[in-house]
């Protein structure tokens, strides 16, 4: 988990305001608009030159990086499959515990809990119920909700029932501060839990019927039975032990658990990591002055909180041959800092995916470079507007899967924001314009207006090198105390599921004036001139 003190040191250099990222698409760009009405302008589109990334199907994917984490088996014609599992450390709350005399575990219960949609909800009342602690009559009201998901959720018109695994990890797994790759691979022993889940979740809450005091009243979840004997062994015999007297000794004794999906063809669903716990369930002989023996219960809690190494490991499979020729084409993300764009580079379709896949590389030409830097100097023309506009490729990307809302854009060797989103913050900028995301005709501008402004006026620019634009499906985080983003490194592409194909450079009209209804990978500019 990002930790907010940490962050608190980043304030100074925080946006001024809340940036709005996703929003209906708008012609204009707040700054300069004013300035349309009464003067003559153009609004044109130039072809630009886009390229894909490859990053290697890696990510960082540890604990600072999973501010929530994806679980699942997901499979579709352009991508192919992507299986990820959720491995954490797991701690005790309290060490070298007193267990009591004969202790035996009656049951260990993991709780997960999956984000989940607030539409479809059931409720189901049983007012004759029976608690079973003591016999008490007694109402269970269960409401059941939809856990959100990206992928297939239907297996014909019945739910998706996919067998959720928890098996031990028994490869030490670090400190939590540690730096992990996506496909670092910890080995895997036995399995110690499975359940069978349909997708949903839900809450519990048991009433007396002699007086409606509550007797259960448990928050939305999904709760699984781990196995008793393996914890019995694992733990509860080890009372005394050095390995349970602290959490060095113990998180090298126990390493962690894994959780994953089997089925391939299924979905991947998300939760927070520190939410997860596990409690064990156990009785022992208490007695009393009397001597007499009773079996009393009693409960361990083990934390798999923030303390612990999280780690999401993200297997990529069977990619389409288009996919993989694409990637040969492509330029590796290790290379983007030193290597020219070739013509061999250009691509005329754009392959998009979050979670370590690839993403996309946008290069104004020399030549529109060129041509505007003259309109400005000569012709003394003041940009209104500036986007970078990209489409739907609705030939390849033809599915009822959802689209990507928000994009995540920087200047190739920068490490910041661009400068729209800094000097723009307050004129109502928004980094990324969507229009007709539900259908094929989706189309997703990038606004640019303060950094091209800076490429024309530099006169010192290098239109040779350029300052290529490297874009991300994923969405930037905010400080959740000031609503302010926490800095361009800060961001959900380590469990964001989306993927996408956009149409890329029209390589017969490269640096060319197109039609403003052309749906290459485009730059549009509105412009002024008095």
């Amino acid at each position: 988990m990002i930790k907010i003190k940490t962050l608190m040191k980043l304030l100074p250099f925080l946006l001024m305001g809340v940036i709005v990222l996703n929003s209906c698409e708008g012609e204009l760009d707040d700054l300069g608009s004013q300035l349309v009405d009464g003067a003559d302008g153009a609004d044109q589109a130039y072809s630009i030159i886009a390229y894909n990334i490859d990053n290697n199907d890696i990510i960082r994917a540890d604990a600072s990086k999973l501010d929530s984490v994806r679980i699942g088996n997901f499979q579709e014609d352009v991508f192919g499959s992507q299986k990820v599992s959720y491995l954490t450390q797991l701690r005790l709350d309290t060490y070298d515990p007193d267990f009591g005399k004969n202790p035996v575990i009656d049951s260990v219960v993991l709780t997960l809990k999956p984000r989940y949609a607030t539409d479809s909800v059931t409720t189901n009342t049983t007012e004759d119920y029976i608690y079973p602690d003591g016999s008490v009559a007694a109402k269970k009201v269960v409401t059941t909700y939809p856990v959100s998901k990206y992928g297939r959720t239907k297996n014909g018109n019945d739910k998706l029932v996919v067998n959720i695994k928890v098996n031990e990890v028994t490869d030490f797994m670090g400190g939590a501060s540690d730096s992990l790759s996506s496909n670092k691979i910890f080995a895997i022993g036995s399995q110690i839990g499975s359940k069978s889940f349909d997708g949903t979740v839900n809450s519990v809450v048991i009433t007396k019927d002699s007086d409606a005091s509550e007797l259960l009243n448990r928050s939305v979840s999904m709760r699984m039975k781990l196995d008793s004997a393996f914890f019995q062994n694992k733990i509860i015999a080890k009372q005394g032990n050095q390995v349970l007297k602290d959490a060095a000794s113990f998180i090298r004794y126990f390493k962690g658990i894994s959780i994953s999906v089997d089925e391939p063809n299924a979905y991947l669903f998300s939760m927070a990591p520190n939410d997860a716990g596990i409690v064990i369930y156990y009785k022992n002989d208490v007695t009393a002055t009397d001597g007499t023996v009773t079996r009393t219960k009693a409960e361990a809690t083990l934390n798999l909180g923030s303390s612990n190494t999280h780690f999401s490991n993200i297997v990529f499979s069977n990619r389409s041959a288009n996919y993989t020729a694409a990637m040969a084409k492509a330029v590796n993300v290790n290379d983007l800092k030193t290597k020219e764009i070739l013509p061999d580079n250009y691509a005329s379709k754009l392959y998009m995916q979050g979670m370590g896949g690839s993403s996309i590389g946008l290069k104004i030409p020399a030549t529109t470079i060129i041509a505007l830097k003259k309109l400005y100097k000569e012709d003394k023309v003041g940009i209104v507007s500036a986007k970078l506009r990209l489409y739907n490729d609705d030939e390849t990307w033809k599915n009822s899967y959802r689209k990507p809302s928000s994009l995540i854009v920087r200047q190739n060797n920068e490490t910041g924001f661009l400068p729209d989103m800094t000097e723009l913050s307050s004129a109502g900028y928004s980094l990324i314009k969507t229009a007709n995301l539900s259908t094929e005709n989706a189309s997703y501008d990038i606004g640019i207006t303060a950094s091209l402004k800076k490429i024309i006026e530099d006169e010192t620019y290098d239109v040779t090198k350029g300052k290529d634009f490297i874009v991300n499906i994923g969405s930037y985080l905010m400080d959740s105390s000031t609503g302010l983003l926490l800095g361009q490194n800060y961001n959900d592409r380590a469990y964001n599921p989306f993927r996408i194909v956009l149409k890329g450079t029209d390589t017969n009209n490269i640096g060319q004036g197109i039609s403003n209804t052309s749906k290459v990978a485009q730059l549009r500019i509105i412009y002024t001139k008095k």
